[in-house]
């Protein structure tokens, strides 16, 4: 059951109970979505109408980021704990695996997919890998590429194309994927499952500074998205807050 969360519908759940619920989607005989709502996608969401869209139609939407975090302090929602995509994919893929379902990757650059699938296969013996494919096609490709995850049988999908792509593409072909139970949209997980991208340590992951990281390891690509769009965000936030209260 999702809540409010300002002008977002949202789940506010946990851990165990987003693992509960994946796995009664596996074994379920329809398509589901998964996806994420940091301060970025918040942002993106309050201008791009399908994006928004999109968002509101998914089966699970789940808080990722201290952004989102302070932001429940000025709300009557309180979040039960950081349910980040980086964390918690490798827990959906672990739990593919134990149910002997077929996982497919899809995203990055040319090479990215499959380096993540053979990492991740490395850490999960027992995974079954049913294929992978770059981000970048164009629609005659994408037509073949929907061909091979049906071919292939493939239960999971994970994508990694950014925001708000990769949700506005399962959108759009959620209901051409014959076989596929849960898909989920995890912005850059490819490249952490890769090893393309490092994490930020530990002590950085726990205190909700991981974007401080990412902002030190990529200026260039993230300052606009943290610097510009946290100050962006908590305009949003406090805009919503005047209207609705």
């Amino acid at each position: 059951m999702k809540e409010s969360f300002y002008n977002v519908q949202m789940n506010i759940t946990d851990l165990h109970n987003v693992i509960d619920e994946c796995d009664r989607i596996l074994d379920s005989s329809s398509t589901h979505t998964l996806y994420f709502l940091n301060a970025h996608c918040f942002n993106v969401a309050q201008k791009d109408k399908q994006y928004y869209k999109a968002l509101a139609n998914a089966d699970l939407l789940l808080n990722d980021g201290i952004g989102l975090k302070i932001a429940s302090y000025f709300t009557r929602v309180k979040f039960k704990e950081n349910l980040n995509g980086t964390d918690l994919i490798p827990k959906i893929t672990e739990l593919a695996a134990r149910k002997k379902k077929k996982v497919f990757f899809m995203g990055g650059k040319e090479g990215i997919a499959q380096k993540a699938a053979i990492k991740t296969k490395e850490n999960i013996p027992e995974l079954y890998i049913s294929g992978f494919h770059s981000g970048y096609f164009d629609a005659n490709q994408e037509k073949a590429l929907i061909k091979q995850i049906n071919d292939s049988g493939t239960d999971l999908l994970v994508i990694g194309m950014g925001v708000p792509l990769q949700e506005l593409w399962a959108e759009k072909n959620k209901h051409l994927l014959t076989n596929v139970k849960l898909i989920i949209a995890g912005g850059a997980i490819l490249d952490f499952l890769s090893g393309t991208v490092r994490r930020a340590p530990g002590w950085m992951q726990k205190s909700g500074l991981e974007w401080v990281y990412r902002l030190a390891l990529e200026p260039k690509r993230m300052w606009r998205r943290y610097l510009i769009g946290n100050v962006i965000f908590f305009w949003h936030i406090f805009r919503l807050k005047l209207n609705y209260d």
